[in-house]
């Protein structure tokens, strides 16, 4: 059967409900360029996101074609050759807990058997692990930084900033995904971006129109039922004052 274009890529999400629920992490895109002001108009509106007393902690270095190429060519390089990346911060837990390692696990597991890499096999999970350092083949690649003196509020903010990039995103049609992996590899982006040094990688993300065919972009997370996460207080408080 012959693959054609509306089996690639998927249209835009048509209210701000669709992009969120439709946004998910895509690790494979099409050799589709994303045109510049598209790029600018996601990340002006995704620069209205709030944060306290206005402080706007982000900063985002863009970069595609040649730059991009080059910059994804050293950080696979290094990692191809075994050199261990460095951490600057802790993303993860040092001990993992239930429900959290049963979630960690389920992704794997979900992730790497749509991909046919079965449990056990190395070589493949390393390879796919260092497509994040091509952007998974997008052509357009975030890397944001934060000022190292500012504190845990403003990586909070952070977030907001970095979700409203990925639901803007689903408007124009695009997908991302964001890639801690990059934040290990801060010494080659801080060289090849000239970023200041008083400045931290927090992470990167791709950004572009997803190949719907990859099989990995067909895998989705589940999501906990809302009884699990929400507390309507109202209803625990009238438990508590009946008598």
């Amino acid at each position: 059967m012959k693959v054609t274009d509306a089996d690639q890529l998927r249209g835009p999400a048509k209210t701000a409900v669709d992009a969120i629920v439709t946004r998910q992490s895509m690790r494979a895109y099409l050799p589709k360029d994303v045109p510049d002001d598209v790029v600018r108009s996601i990340l002006a509106a995704a620069s209205r996101a709030p944060s306290g007393t206005n402080t706007q902690p982000w900063k985002v270095y863009v970069v595609r074609g040649a730059q991009r190429d080059q910059l994804c060519a050293e950080i696979l390089s290094a990692y191809n050759a075994g050199k261990s990346p460095d951490f600057e911060y802790d993303y993860y837990p040092s001990e993992w807990r239930d429900p959290y390692l049963s979630r960690r696990r389920a992704n794997g597991w979900g992730l790497y058997g749509a991909l046919g890499i079965r449990k056990g096999d190395r070589e493949r999970t390393r390879e796919q692990h260092g497509r994040n350092y091509r952007f998974f083949d997008a052509p357009v690649g975030l890397i944001f930084t934060i000022d190292r003196d500012l504190e845990i509020g403003s990586w909070l903010d952070y977030g907001m900033f970095l979700q409203s990039i990925m639901i803007a995103a689903r408007e124009f049609g695009l997908d991302t995904c964001a890639q801690q992996a990059f934040a290990q590899y801060y010494e080659i982006l801080h060289r090849r971006l000239s970023i200041p040094r008083d400045e931290m990688v927090i992470c990167g993300m791709a950004v572009g129109y997803a190949d719907m065919t990859a099989p990995e972009n067909r895998y989705r997370t589940e999501r906990e039922p809302l009884e699990e996460i929400a507390t309507f207080v109202e209803e625990l408080a009238g438990e508590i004052g009946a008598s």
